[in-house]
Parts: C-alpha cells; sequence; structure tokens
C-alpha cells in the first residue's frame, strides 16, 4: 500500500511539474533587442540615437530594462517586472510614467496602458513577429511635458 501511494504521489508531482513549467512557456518578448533607427519611426516624439531591451522572465514575472542613449548623448535607464495580468507594476527611471498595466492580446503581442501619478497617460503595444526576429514597439501617450507623441520602435534581436 504505501508503495502505491508513493507510486501516486510522484505520479502527481510529475503532472503538477509538467502544467507549472507549461504555464512558464516563455514568453517570446525574452531576450535582448535592439533599436533598428532606420526602421523606426518617431513621428511626434524626441528622435533616438540608440537604445537596447533586455526581456528576462522570472518567477516574479517578466522584467524588462531598457538603455536609452538620446540624439545629443544623453543616457537613460529604466525598469519594469511585471505580469501581463491586468494589475498596476511600478516603472522606475522613466520621465513620462511611472507604472504600466500589461494584457496577453495573442501569443506575440501585449497591450499596456501607462499612467502617471495614478493618472492613465498612453498605451504602448508590443509585437514580436512570427519568425521572432523582430520587435515593435508602438507607443502613443502624452508626455510629462504635456506633448502628445507617437513613437514606432523596431528592434531586431541580438
Amino acid at each position: 500500500m504505501n508503495k502505491f501511494i508513493s507510486c501516486l504521489l510522484l505520479g502527481s508531482l510529475i503532472l503538477i511539474g509538467g502544467a507549472a513549467s507549461a504555464a512558464m512557456t516563455a514568453d517570446p518578448v525574452v531576450g535582448t533587442w535592439k533599436l533598428n533607427v532606420a526602421k523606426s519611426t518617431s513621428g511626434s516624439g524626441p528622435a533616438t540615437g540608440s537604445e537596447t531591451r533586455t526581456y528576462a522572465q522570472g518567477a516574479q514575472g517578466i522584467t524588462v530594462d531598457i538603455n536609452t542613449v538620446s540624439a545629443d548623448g544623453k543616457a537613460t535607464a529604466s525598469k519594469t517586472t511585471y505580469h501581463l495580468d491586468g494589475k498596476d507594476y511600478p516603472v522606475t527611471g522613466n520621465a513620462n510614467f511611472d507604472s504600466l498595466t500589461g494584457k496577453q492580446t495573442d501569443a506575440n503581442t501585449a497591450d499596456f496602458t501607462v499612467s502617471r501619478a495614478g493618472k492613465p497617460v498612453g498605451t504602448i503595444r508590443r509585437a514580436v513577429s512570427k519568425d521572432g526576429k523582430t520587435l515593435t514597439v508602438t507607443t502613443e501617450m502624452t508626455d510629462a511635458k504635456g506633448a502628445k507623441t507617437k513613437i514606432t520602435g523596431v528592434y531586431d534581436k541580438q
């Protein structure tokens, strides 16, 4: 009887582990992405010299580190860790917003609402191409100075 219970428990653990593993399937955005300036547009926003985004997925959620160098050489870094669950998560290092809320749209796309001091100020859509080589981030918001911006960043997987 003890052997039967042991086998039953082991089988249950294997099943639970498999389900947890399936639930933790890596988001296709995970990895390092570099801005392709030639393919990007900054319609009404400031020009960017370069940008690298590094996404990592772990038990705490998806963490993204964004390192930007503006056209005039000013470096900035922002960071957040979030889940795509519709809840609010803090963002550090970004002058235009201090939190975001995200939801998965499909396997390769997520939509976010960004807020500053608790008030929504814009949206971001991030979409990974089906081949996994290109990330497109479309941002529409009112920045910290009150200007409306629309930026489409196209990134190449590194």
